[in-house]
Order: structure tokens, then C-alpha cells, then sequence
């Protein structure tokens, strides 16, 4: 099974609890499912892992669970992006961020890219004219 996120074909989504290692230069997807419908939670990327607990572990967990429910609504989607680089693949998941606006993301402190994005499309303020 895949699902379009813009252009792209992810794979799956498939049950969180059925994931394992390894998964190795990736765009990955956590979605929550209620019904039939997958709401996205959260976006990131992965050069390499072969950790079991590397969704469990990571920072945005709580936010995942309290979207979803319980750990069995929670589904992951990835995109292989063998040979890119990570910015290659940060490219992508801000492309999806900014799109999409994952509910988990938005408070993902660490993900200095994402804010760097914000700043940008502010206005600067007009300089104090010089007396």
C-alpha cells in the first residue's frame, strides 16, 4: 500500500507496533488513524537506525499518543531516499511541514530548520530612522 503526500509515494501507512529495523535514509510519516481516515501528527527525517525503540524515544511521543489515542491508532509511512543527503531530505520534510502543518511539529523546539522558515517569511521591521 503507498500514500501521496504532495508528489511523492510514501509507503505504507502500516501499524507502528508492527515496524522494525532497520530503516536507513528516510522521510517518515506518524500518522493517527480514526476510522478510515489517517490524520498526520508528525514529519522528520532519518539518515540510519537500527534502534527498536527509535519512535518510543523520540521527543515527540507524547504529543503522537495524546492525538491518537493509544499506541494502535498510531501508523508510519516512510519515504526511501537511499544516497541523499539530509538536507536533501530536510528539503522534503519541510515541503511537507509547511504544507501539511503536522500537529506534533509545531512544537518541535529542536527542528531549528522549521522556525528558521518561519522568521523568514516574516516581515522585517523598518530600521529607526537616524536622528
Amino acid at each position: 500500500m503507498t500514500i501521496q503526500i504532495l508528489q511523492y509515494e510514501f509507503l505504507g501507512p502500516i501499524k507502528l507496533s508492527e515496524w522494525g529495523p532497520p530503516m536507513e535514509a528516510v522521510v517518515y510519516i506518524i500518522f493517527s488513524k480514526n476510522k478510515d481516515v489517517f490524520n498526520m501528527l508528525y514529519v522528520a527525517e532519518t539518515g540510519k537506525t537500527e534502534s527498536q525503540d527509535f519512535f518510543t524515544k523520540n521527543d515527540q511521543f507524547k504529543c503522537w499518543l495524546s492525538h491518537a489515542g493509544n499506541k494502535e491508532n498510531l501508523y508510519l509511512s516512510i519515504y526511501p531516499m537511499w544516497e541523499s543527503s539530509k538536507s536533501q531530505r530536510k528539503q522534503l520534510e519541510n515541503k511537507i511541514i509547511s504544507k501539511y502543518r503536522p500537529v506534533c511539529n509545531q512544537f518541535d523546539e529542536s527542528d531549528e530548520d522549521v522556525f528558521r522558515t518561519v522568521r523568514t517569511t516574516r516581515p522585517e521591521p523598518e530600521p529607526e530612522p537616524e536622528d
